[in-house]
């Protein structure tokens, strides 16, 4: 793990019933801050229903956000292929790796919410078989094929893509994965990175890391894929930092408990479930099952360190966006996970936390004896004037 990378899964999750132009515009400022902060990756969602995840084209938002950013990367987090005509799915990322000179990810999954397949008669099955064969199909066109296939939904006829990818030879492409092992079996046959949202959203899902990337290993070599880089391997978890523990749990107040809500009463998204009745129980579910950090960046620091030893390295730490605090206490979180978490993951042989703490510590050691040699220049330049004078007198 020479530099962990670091960003944000933006769902988002918004409370239904409050205004939704001024969420979202919140959610494009989160991005610009991540950008200014040195974040390396933000993933956007696609949602159609449900009223709290409210982006219906990740697309869209990224093309926005790429106008307000510098250098942040921006994927979709992730597109629910099977609602989609492969096609014009690869045919928009390009565009979108051309616009953003490339800064573009492609997120690929089944989608999460039933309510949005229902609406286009399709149950969450059709969604998981149509997943792989659209992935296929996008795959070919980003590699430059000409395709002639006829799926469940949609009909190609030497179909064919008028751009290729501005990246070379092609931007990232990442599946997602809850607990079981469709995600990682897919990204092991595509050669794919894997986007592990439930990894430590639930307990099956964090004990399933290790597992997830050996099944992505098998596949691979199944396939004859090349052996895959755990530096494509990005893990989805919990957090939200303040200076003292104390003060975090005071943060969250504001809006930890609609965040349960949604996930117990209104997605029907089982492999996301959450406990807690009240507010303590929602804290201790989040820290003592291991599953987040509700705390300080030490606790944050803590969290990440056991996902490396559960998964045995990966290659991204993305924060799951949430707004569980204001606003304003949000934004901070991020500041403290990016000066107290960052440094202590990132460096080849040392990291950059280890570089600035062994100069301190050299200083510190050679404080005394080069104090004394300050003091003696002092005495000396003192002196030298006083002759200086003392010959013009």
């Amino acid at each position: 793990m020479s530099r962990l990378r670091f960003g944000t899964f933006l769902a988002p999750f918004h409370p239904a019933g409050e205004n939704p132009t001024l969420a979202l515009q919140r959610d494009l400022r989160l991005v610009e801050h991540l950008d200014d902060l040195g974040y390396d990756e933000a993933w956007i969602g696609e949602h159609h229903s449900a009223g709290s995840e409210i982006i219906a084209s990740p697309e869209i938002f990224m093309a926005a956000a790429a106008e307000r950013t510098k250098r942040i990367k921006l994927g979709t987090g992730v597109t629910s292929v099977s609602y989609h005509n492969p096609l014009w799915v690869a045919d928009r990322m390009v565009l979108l790796d051309h616009l953003t000179r490339g800064r573009t990810m492609l997120g690929v999954g089944p989608g999460s919410l039933p309510t949005d397949s229902a609406m286009i008669g399709l149950n969450p099955t059709d969604t998981r078989e149509l997943l792989e064969v659209n992935l296929d199909i996008i795959t070919r066109l980003l590699a430059g094929e000409v395709v002639t296939e006829q799926t469940r939904t949609h009909n190609l006829v030497e179909a064919r893509l008028q751009l290729r990818p501005y990246t070379e030879p092609c931007f990232d492409i990442a599946v997602a994965a809850v607990a079981s092992p469709t995600g990682p079996r897919l990204a092991g046959r595509f050669g794919a990175g894997l986007l592990s949202i439930g990894a430590t959203l639930t307990q099956d899902g964090f004990d399933a890391l290790a597992h997830h990337w050996s099944v992505v290993e098998e596949r691979a070599a199944h396939y004859g894929q090349p052996a895959p880089d755990r530096a494509g391997w990005r893990l989805v978890g919990l957090m939200h930092i303040a200076e003292t523990r104390e003060q975090a749990y005071r943060d969250v107040e504001h809006g930890i408990v609609p965040w349960f809500r949604y996930f117990q009463k209104v997605a029907a998204f089982p492999q996301m479930a959450v406990e807690g009745g009240n507010l303590k129980e929602m804290i201790d579910f989040i820290n003592e099952a291991g599953i987040g950090a509700i705390g300080t960046p030490d606790d944050a620091r803590a969290q990440v360190q056991r996902l490396a030893d559960q998964s045995g390295g990966f290659g991204a730490m993305l924060l799951l966006a949430h707004e569980w605090a204001n606003p304003e206490a949000t934004r901070r979180s991020y500041e403290l996970i990016a000066q107290h978490v960052m440094p202590h993951f990132q460096g080849s042989v040392r990291t950059h936390a280890q570089s600035t703490s062994d100069a301190k510590a050299r200083a510190t050691e050679t404080r005394e004896a080069h104090a004394r040699t300050q003091h003696e220049a002092v005495a000396h330049m003192t002196e030298k004037y006083a002759r200086e004078l003392k010959e013009k007198g």
